[in-house]
């Protein structure tokens, strides 16, 4: 059996030798405009979802389901880019999505699930990431944040849920799944291959930007046993044991997989887990980045999805272990060192 690293450099290398065949095709030079261009694609833990006021704001014909707010990393860096350098600005198009996967980012029309005001007939799709940013050579920066749905790991996180409501392992089913169901293993190799797929058709399609990819924060404490298991607030009835297993088996491999994926293409990888250590869903308010299942909001957010998801009781909104406004500002200092290594690099 070949090993997963060699695998992964084998696709790569052959993902890279067509985009340098593509690459031999004349285009503009970039950096050429009268401001830098950055695009950002992305999940909802760079859309933002709740932590700050909707964009567009609710009644604008052009809401479009995706959860985009002010205080998502992708505003706090863009304010702080304004300026930068002097005389030639840096322009924000910011098409990141809430529930996007992989695939929604190049290949696939998504269907937003906003649960914020939606329209009669529910939303409609919209066209993936790199084509709704309009990618072309003209782009000169790129920031993803995406693969927690392509796991899923919210799935993941409600599948831990109900096990550890019935006194059963979260860790077991994932690792002897039932038929029709992924095991860890194979859904961490799909994401890579997914990843790679996704990052050659980035390159393709904006072929002079640098590419930085965003690797997810440390949302489950170093040891389970921090959790309240009574805790809504938390991580609510999953195990002390799953807890460290979505952490170790889980989420750190997942940031490992998009971190090496973006060291074959060559792209810049920003790490905010070591970064957000000691600040995960199950620390106390005000010292948390990440709020849990139940958690504060701004106030257009919803305090119940469908009927397993009700956090009136506790007078707090439905979060699902997403970054707060302090969650969004650490990983907004990362992405902005990145983005201003980049742009003074061209």
């Amino acid at each position: 059996m070949r090993h997963p690293v060699s695998r992964l450099r084998t696709r790569a290398l052959a993902v890279g030798l067509a985009l340098a065949v593509s690459a031999l095709v004349p285009s503009a030079s970039a950096g050429a405009a009268d401001s830098y261009e950055w695009a950002a694609l992305g999940d909802s833990y760079t859309a933002g979802g709740f932590v700050g006021a909707p964009q567009p704001a609710l009644g604008d014909a052009s809401r479009d389901g995706c959860d985009r707010t002010t205080n998502a990393y992708p505003d706090v860096v863009d304010q702080e880019l304004a300026e930068f350098p002097p005389g030639k600005p840096v322009h924000l198009t910011n098409v990141s999505c809430s529930s996007a996967t992989i695939a929604d980012i190049a290949t696939t029309r998504q269907t937003p699930m906003s649960p914020v005001q939606p329209p009669a007939g529910g939303w409609s799709a919209v066209d993936p990431q790199i084509k709704r940013a309009k990618l072309d050579d003209r782009t000169d920066v790129v920031t993803i944040g995406v693969g927690g749905n392509s796991l899923p790991f919210g799935g993941m996180l409600l599948t831990c849920i109900e096990q550890g409501r019935n006194g059963k392992s979260c860790r077991e089913y994932y690792t002897n799944p039932p038929e029709g169901e992924e095991n860890i293993q194979d859904k961490l190799a799909r994401v890579q291959g997914e990843y790679i797929e996704m990052l050659a058709q980035v390159h393709a399609a904006a072929p002079n930007a640098k590419v930085i990819t965003v690797g997810y924060p440390a949302v489950l404490p170093e040891e389970g046993s921090a959790c309240n298991r009574l805790a809504l607030t938390e991580l609510g009835p999953v195990t002390h044991a799953d807890v460290d297993w979505l952490r170790d088996e889980v989420l750190i491999p997942l940031n490992r997989t998009i971190q090496q994926v973006s060291s074959f293409f060559g792209d810049r990888y920003v790490d905010v887990y070591s970064s957000s250590v000691g600040h995960d869903a199950c620390r106390p308010a005000g010292t948390k980045w990440v709020e849990g299942i139940c958690g504060e909001a701004e106030d257009h957010w919803p305090a119940k999805i469908g009927t397993a998801l009700n956090c009136r009781l506790l007078d707090k909104r439905v979060t699902l272990v997403h970054p707060n406004a302090e969650g969004h500002a650490n990983t907004a200092l990362h992405v902005e060192r990145a983005i201003r290594i980049a742009l003074l690099d061209r």
